[in-house]
């Protein structure tokens, strides 16, 4: 039987990645890793970012899901998915928090909404290590 999460971990999880994170994601090319760091946001057991269907790391998430991630004293492997169009309407609830979360940025001519490869991207953790205060938290997402 899976053991639930520490609600206290998932309480960090909000804290810390709850808003505008740069977060590292690595992605692998064949045999190479990839790795760059982009702008998201953490909400229940996923990361979310605003990026563009034709980049690398949407061509190798395609290939190859597996993904991972660091920042800010915590590392964890996912899946990586395209929920498509920023403005499809079945990402309609996500897009409204990602335009307020990003805001900072978000208009200032980065993303053009219009172009039909502007998609979001959702990171679907699986487990991941949480380090907060001389804690150490082991996380099953699934």
């Amino acid at each position: 039987m899976r053991k639930k999460p520490d609600p206290k971990a998932l309480s960090l999880m909000d804290e810390r990645f709850g808003h505008d994170t740069l977060l590292s994601l690595a992605t692998m090319d064949k045999k190479h890793p990839s790795v760059r760091i982009v702008n998201s946001y953490y909400e229940n057991g996923s990361f979310y970012t605003v990026t563009y269907a034709l980049s690398n790391k949407m061509k190798q998430i395609k290939k190859n899901p597996e993904v991972a991630v660091c920042g800010e004293w915590f590392t964890a492997h996912g899946v990586g998915e395209n929920l498509g169009h920023v403005l499809d309407g079945k990402n309609a609830e996500i897009m409204a928090k990602l335009r307020t979360v990003f805001a900072e940025w978000y208009g200032n001519g980065h993303t053009d909404e219009s172009d039909p490869h502007t998609c979001v991207l959702r990171i679907r953790l699986t487990d991941g290590v949480l380090l907060s205060h001389g804690t150490k938290y082991q996380i099953d997402f699934t």
